[in-house]
């Protein structure tokens, strides 16, 4: 929104702003007069209008060239390890955007240690998409190609991320969960469109590939069946992803089911998890080929600190560990302690050989009115391996019972409606269906035998349309924004507990 522009360009004293798209510069335009230190607007779109303090992107290449070496050679000259490389500010999920700085040490250190440990080299290709103001998106596609001499491409837009991969093939893909459950999703109605014979042959593939995965895990061989299941499914679904030549593929940033991380090891496709965040230049664990489990976050970073609190806070100390929160002491000295370990906020269990396992948020733990403790990630992932659903979102805190919000995946709709026999065709009218409610329900129901039953669902409601960035429910990593999602929705989550 215009407010969030103003407050991160205020609160960072940003000299020069660089917008991407008309609408950017509108929203720059609206804020400016309280933004006292902007001195101009840069424009890469051309087609922008332009004005005073509003520079083309061609003017200001143009503006660089008259300025000497000299003067660059002296500005590189000035900069210590210690200084501030670059402000991240968080996704504000919890609260205000907090400006978390970062040192060249920060960032030279971990990009090197990141390079060296997945192998990136000169010739190596990735793919951005993500928002670079995201420490992840910038580690895989700005710090560690610069130093290796890898190749980004960028991506037009997510929704034709899927093209991308497939022209740029990339070598090393990361991505968040949000966007490894689409591509399960649409990997599930392919298949679910293929023949019967098809369809068999695949099942057989993906039991050969999951004892496969799991046995690599633990160091045995592979079943011998495994190359035929390769070369008859797993190498054909790779080159339609785009990630036939891809040695390494990562999910970070939130949460991700078991069910998702198992359907790709069963294609043939490991995910390895990293578990990390912004205060700790990005990655504070890592997974690698040889040496993963599938639902653990990996094992911490060579030349850092991994432990756990007595309450199960995960708490990291190294290199790659900021220097504090911009204009913020207060917050510092709550994150970061004397002895220089960061209190990441989340819970978890390292077992006997250095993998962690992430189990909640400390500040998103739900404590029902009858004292118990509950994940809710852990019951939103269950929720989404039903076939229709897209998002979900788990309610309950100091309530008499759990509740969620489910939003519908549209390229699914009509074909589960047509499964429910209800005439729905688009999600709003799914929605309001009651035989495609009916239809949830049951699945929903399903999910709750595999729940402690004061875990489980008591009741939900579908949502017209998806959760989105654009309506502030999601982060720019597309994790969900409970406050925000929760103050939206207060009527919807009220009838829930009338």
């Amino acid at each position: 929104t215009p407010e969030q522009c103003r407050y991160i360009a205020d609160h960072a004293e940003a000299a020069v702003v660089v917008v991407d798209s008309r609408e950017h510069l509108e929203k720059f335009l609206e804020v400016r007069p309280a933004l006292s230190r902007l001195r101009a607007i840069v424009a890469m779109d051309e087609a922008a209008p332009g004005g005073e303090g509003v520079l083309p992107w061609r003017e200001l290449l143009a503006r660089g060239n008259s300025v000497p070496e000299t003067e660059l050679d002296r500005r590189l000259a000035a900069q210590k390890p210690e200084d501030v490389c670059t402000l991240i500010y968080t996704s504000g999920t919890t609260g205000t955007p907090k400006g978390v700085m970062l040192t060249h040490r920060n960032v030279t250190w971990t990009a090197a240690r990141v390079a060296d440990l997945v192998r990136l080299r000169a010739g190596d290709r990735v793919i951005s998409y993500l928002p670079l103001s995201h420490i992840a998106e910038q580690v895989v596609s700005l710090h560690g190609p610069m130093a290796f001499g890898a190749s980004t491409s960028f991506a037009e837009s997510l929704e034709k991320l899927g093209e991308g991969m497939r022209e740029v093939r990339p070598t090393f893909f990361f991505a968040v969960p949000r966007v490894w459950e689409k591509v399960q999703a649409a990997v599930q109605t392919a298949g679910a469109q293929a023949s019967p014979r098809r369809r068999r042959i695949a099942a057989w593939a993906r039991g050969v590939g999951l004892r496969a995965g799991y046995a690599e895990q633990q160091g045995r061989s592979r079943p011998w069946t495994y190359r035929l299941a390769d070369r008859l499914v797993f190498s054909k679904v790779r080159a339609r992803l785009g990630l036939d030549q891809a040695d390494m593929c990562a999910v970070s940033s939130a949460p991700i089911a078991l069910e998702t991380l198992e359907f790709f090891l069963s294609l043939g496709i490991p995910i390895y998890e990293v578990y990390g965040m912004s205060e700790c230049t990005g990655p504070a664990t890592i997974s690698l080929p040889g040496r993963y489990r599938t639902g653990r976050a990996g094992f911490a970073i060579p030349g850092t600190e991994l432990r756990t609190a007595e309450d199960g806070e995960i708490l990291i100390r190294g290199p790659h560990v900021f220097k504090g929160y911009y204009k913020d002491d207060e917050a510092t000295r709550e994150t970061l302690d004397a002895e220089g370990w960061i209190h990441s906020g989340d819970v978890g269990e390292i077992d006997a050989d250095g993998f962690l396992r992430v189990t909640d948020r400390k500040k998103e733990l739900i404590i029902t009115s009858g004292g118990k403790n509950i994940a809710p990630q852990h019951l939103e992932g269950r929720l989404k391996q039903i076939p229709a659903v897209s998002q979900a979102v788990a309610i309950g805190d100091r309530r008499p019972y759990v509740v969620a919000l489910l939003t519908l995946d549209p390229g699914r709709v009509a074909e589960e409606a047509a499964m429910a026999g209800s005439s729905a065709r688009t999600t709003a009218e799914a929605a309001r269906c009651p035989v495609f409610k009916a239809h949830i329900e049951k699945q929903v129901e399903e999910v709750n035998r595999g729940l402690a039953r004061f875990e489980s669902i008591k009741k939900f409601e579908l949502l017209s349309r998806e959760l989105s960035v654009d309506e502030g429910e999601l982060t720019p990593t597309l994790k969900l924004k409970r406050r925000a999602i929760h103050e939206k929705y207060r009527d919807a989550i009220a009838a829930l507990y009338s």
